[in-house]
């Protein structure tokens, strides 16, 4: 079992930042590819970024060049630097640890947290 608690989601102007927070706990977190979903309301559950145990990356087109994800192996936690924010990148945030299938797949993901708003106002 994993657990994941993401923090850092709030209310922000457009063209503001956000930096989103993921801890975690219970089994290995540095064997799993971690990864970062959002869900606007009336939407299905969409990628966003992913990285996996050795630093590699993966972006959304809709957030590439605005959001950086980073990992940090000894404090088992993620983030998702979120730049340039706009009203379209509102919705929930969750972050996910990885089973097996494809990386831009939520049924993908094992274990998920709980989520956090992002709100953009313009």
């Amino acid at each position: 079992q994993v657990q994941l608690v993401e923090s850092g989601g709030g209310l922000v102007q457009a063209g503001g930042s956000l930096r989103l927070s993921c801890a975690a706990s219970g089994r290995a977190f540095s064997n799993y590819m971690m990864g970062w979903f959002r869900q606007a309301p009336g939407k299905e559950r969409e990628f966003v970024s992913s990285i996996n145990r050795s630093g590699v990356t993966n972006y959304a087109d809709s957030v590439k060049g605005r959001f950086t994800i980073s990992r940090d192996n000894a404090k088992s936690t993620v983030w998702l630097q979120m730049n340039s924010l706009k009203p379209e990148d509102t919705a929930v945030y969750y972050c996910a640890a990885r089973g097996s299938g494809s990386l831009y797949q939520p049924i993908s993901y094992e274990y998920w947290g709980q989520g956090t708003q992002v709100t953009v106002s313009s």
